[in-house]
């Protein structure tokens, strides 16, 4: 694969075709963007943005051995800078109807679920940066310890010990909601 050849990583059988990535890491981003913020009216934008970025660099991705944790490291990016960006206009866009309920799904099934994802994305409002990576990523993607050490770039005692800082935040956020 030649670094100058920018399409060289999507040869058939490449071990890492830029369709594979999208297939198969699609959903992990968009979940990401989402809790680290990004408005549900921008994650079409910032989840293209993402994949620009991936398509660009995906020749040097065979030095990293997780692919999450390199992919994280650009969703961070991206996230900030659509923040940064509606914060400057300073106007949001709200979707009506991001995705439509599961039919399956009753009126209270559905509230209980939408007052889980509120309470959920007010939890993670409420936290810095530091502490919403190793929340997202460790509870919401349930990434292990030595994951959270790469995709952060810290060490793994360090992983664990704010892994388990943001359990006991969550334990204490949903005692306060009563939840527990």
């Amino acid at each position: 694969m030649s670094k100058d050849d920018p399409g060289a990583a999507d040869a058939p059988g490449s071990p890492c075709a830029f369709d594979d990535v999208y297939d198969q890491h699609g959903p992990f981003v968009w979940r990401c963007l989402r809790n680290l913020g990004v408005p549900v009216a921008s994650l079409e934008d910032a989840t293209q943005d993402v994949f620009l970025v991936v398509h660009r660099r995906l020749p040097t991705l065979e030095q990293w051995s997780n692919i999450r944790a390199w992919l994280f490291g650009i969703i961070r990016n991206v996230a900030s800078n659509h923040r940064r960006s509606i914060r400057r206009k300073g106007t949001v866009v709200e979707v009506l109807a991001a995705e439509l309920a599961h039919p399956a799904t009753g009126p209270l099934e559905h509230a209980e679920n939408a007052e889980a994802a509120a309470f959920i994305a007010s939890f993670l409002e409420r936290l810095n940066d530091r502490q919403r990576d190793v929340f997202i990523l460790g509870f919401i993607e349930d990434m292990s310890g030595p994951e959270l050490a790469t995709a952060l770039s810290i060490p793994v005692n360090t992983a664990y010990t704010r892994l388990r800082s943001a359990r006991a935040m969550f334990r204490q956020a949903l005692r306060r909601q009563g939840g527990l």
